[in-house]
């Protein structure tokens, strides 16, 4: 950090009055060292008077830095198997801010986040939206969803048994997988329950639920990667493992990518069904942070667990309260997903809310939804699969509507 860029978060008459206050503290040390940030995030050093030109010039500074009270920061975004890194320019006014990184199924997804980031209520409509059917532009159940790069939203659509890609402002999708009727051969699906692209190959790979096999596709050729799994999510890591949530052996396998011929290893769960730490009572989706730990939405234990890698039992991170609508509490958690601040975000399916927890605290808030069950851009019916673009815009699988809402973020 540059010793001439300090970030200064104030308006109107306390702005000035700061500034007036700090008229005479300047940068001396050498290594730009900085003292701890106040509550209002403002980060001060002093050094002492040098005379009226240089008061007058840190006036003009402290001013700018007040009108304009916002700062650049450059991040960098790396999409794993890809040959070429972006960088991309962000202005931010907003205090206590972090660059977002998240991977969600094999999409490296980075923008601006702060624990004060808002989303609005009322909902855009991006896919579905027509009612319950099997027409292009119509969804039956849309569960897990992924979105590219270009805005692109690939949807488990579940009770039409097909994958269905709805590019940015379609009126319609495109049948990429499955679409042939509910059934077992290679050229069908049979409620599909998540979605991930593998941004090297372009390949779709599906958690064909009730076919108990994790499929892949590319260019309308399918491969069977893993069999006998009654997979609900799936995630790939930085560094290309492959997990997959198991509802009924209540566990969390990985494998490496290319090599599904063996049983994976457990990484969370595997212990039976139950409500211990080293237990899961229905698994469904999953995300994985850069540390390799595993976020968990345990469905009917009504809780989020975290695995940190390698880890005999996992830790309640949000929830786990019992079943309920409170704040400490959730009812058949769904989608889950973690920014870089610890943030998580969880679909709270039969609360039709979604909520946002702080690791280590005691309840969560609502970002959207919570309006009672309803079809109202306000409203969700049965949320699951969540996700973000890269402008921080928040997807939601809204299940019950036959809809995908976007609630665009307020910066």
């Amino acid at each position: 950090m540059e010793c001439n860029n300090p970030l200064v978060h104030k308006n109107g008459e306390e702005a000035i009055e700061m500034a007036a206050k700090e008229v005479t503290k300047y940068y001396t040390s050498p290594e730009c060292k900085y003292e701890s940030e106040n509550k209002n995030n403002v980060r001060q050093s002093s050094r002492p008077r040098t005379g009226s030109l240089i008061t007058i010039i840190n006036i003009i500074i402290w001013v700018i830095f007040i009108k304009k009270a916002e700062t650049t920061i450059n991040s960098t975004t790396t999409t794993y198997g890809a040959t070429s890194t972006e960088t991309a320019m962000l202005t931010t006014s907003t205090t206590e801010t972090a660059i977002l990184t998240i991977s969600t199924n094999f999409h490296t997804t980075t923008m601006n986040v702060s624990k004060f980031n808002a989303w609005e209520k009322n909902a855009i409509i991006v896919a579905g939206g027509n009612g319950q059917g099997q027409e292009l532009n119509q969804l039956g159940w849309p569960i897990g969803i992924f979105i590219n790069k270009k805005k692109t939203v690939f949807i488990a659509d579940d009770y039409n048994h097909r994958i269905v890609e709805w590019k940015y402002n379609a009126k319609e999708g495109q049948i990429i997988a499955g679409g042939n009727g509910k059934g077992n051969r290679m050229d069908q699906l049979n409620e599909p329950a998540d979605v991930i692209v593998d941004q090297q190959n372009h390949s779709i790979i599906i958690a064909d639920c009730k076919n108990r096999r994790v499929i892949q596709w590319l260019d309308q050729t399918q491969q069977i990667l893993i069999k006998n799994i009654d997979c609900r999510g799936l995630t790939i890591d930085k560094n290309g493992f492959l997990y997959v949530s198991d509802c009924i052996e209540n566990e969390v396998r990985r494998w490496k990518m290319g090599e599904y011929n063996n049983e994976g290893i457990v990484v969370a769960g595997g212990n039976g069904n139950g409500n211990q730490l080293n237990q899961f009572n229905c698994p469904t989706f999953i995300f994985v942070d850069e540390d390799q730990s595993v976020y968990v939405s345990d469905k009917d234990n009504h809780r989020v667990m975290k695995w940190r890698k390698d880890a005999k039992e996992g830790i309640v991170v949000a929830g786990g309260n019992g079943q309920g609508k409170k704040f400490n509490q959730f009812s058949y958690p769904q989608g889950v997903i973690v920014d870089d601040l610890g943030q998580i975000y969880v679909a709270d399916m039969w609360n039709h809310r979604v909520m946002r927890w702080c690791e280590g605290k005691e309840e969560g808030e609502i970002i959207v939804g919570g309006n009672g069950q309803g079809n109202q851009f306000n409203q969700l019916n049965f949320p699951k699969g969540l996700s973000f673009d890269d402008e921080g815009n928040l997807y939601v699988a809204d299940y019950s509507n036959y809809r995908i809402q976007k609630f665009e973020i307020i910066l």
